[in-house]
């Protein structure tokens, strides 16, 4: 078993397991923790333009990955070639992750330099925001690298190994994304351990904000009765 299987087959069955048994974990025995823990009211300067952007571009880059790779060829094809949906995806791509790089960055340098919010701010706190931005700076450098070849055939092999992914097939995944770029590689690697320190960072928040609107419709009614005197 060689390496590419290990971190493309086999790596990413460990970090959802670690995600979603970690994520249990901490709802059950640390509600409370559950949360964003923003330091907005410690420097207000910026942050709404900062945050906005953030938030912004990374929502539509996260939903961009996700229709991209998990959506069939055979499906898509009935609306775009597939050279087509490569240049969709770069430019799309290209404008949010520029909107979220300026709010990232921004979000950075205040991190760092505003001496209370560095204060406040843990080891966790700094290490995802890092980590998020050399992501993101992966995920523009490899729009560079798209350009040298607009085919479409490197994001179909990405598009192959996320849903072999999904579908539990492993050996395929590590052979459908062996034969791409260094910068792919690295981009989805790190989307991975993303994946993986996920329940012990503040990105759980994510899941608060994708879950309150769902469980507020499905929500018991409440009975109210108006006080007589």
């Amino acid at each position: 078993m060689n390496s590419n299987t290990i971190l493309f087959g086999l790596y990413p069955y460990v970090a959802a397991m670690v995600c979603l048994v970690g994520c249990w974990a901490r709802y059950d025995r640390e509600q409370y923790s559950w949360k964003a823990g923003s330091s907005q009211v410690l420097r207000t300067k910026g942050m709404r333009i900062a945050s906005i952007s953030f938030h912004v571009g990374i929502l539509f880059v996260l939903a961009g990955h996700f229709v991209g790779l998990l959506m069939p060829e055979s499906l898509y094809h009935h609306v775009i070639s597939t050279p087509n949906k490569q240049l969709l995806a770069m430019v799309s791509g290209g404008l949010f992750g520029a909107i979220c790089f300026v709010g990232m960055t921004m979000l950075i340098v205040r991190r760092f330099t505003d001496e209370r919010v560095k204060a406040s701010s843990s080891f966790s706190d700094n290490l995802v925001l890092i980590l998020l931005y050399i992501q993101l700076i992966l995920g523009l450098s490899s729009i560079y690298a798209s350009s040298h070849h607009m085919d479409g055939s490197v994001m179909v092999m990405l598009a192959d190994w996320a849903q072999s992914i999904v579908l539990f097939r492993p050996m395929e995944a590590a052979a459908s994304i062996a034969p791409v770029g260094l910068v792919y590689k690295l981009h989805v690697f790190l989307g991975i351990t993303l994946f993986l320190i996920f329940p012990f960072t503040r990105l759980v928040h994510i899941i608060s904000g994708v879950a309150a609107p769902v469980k507020y419709l499905l929500r018991n009614y409440q009975i109210v009765r108006q006080k007589r005197a």
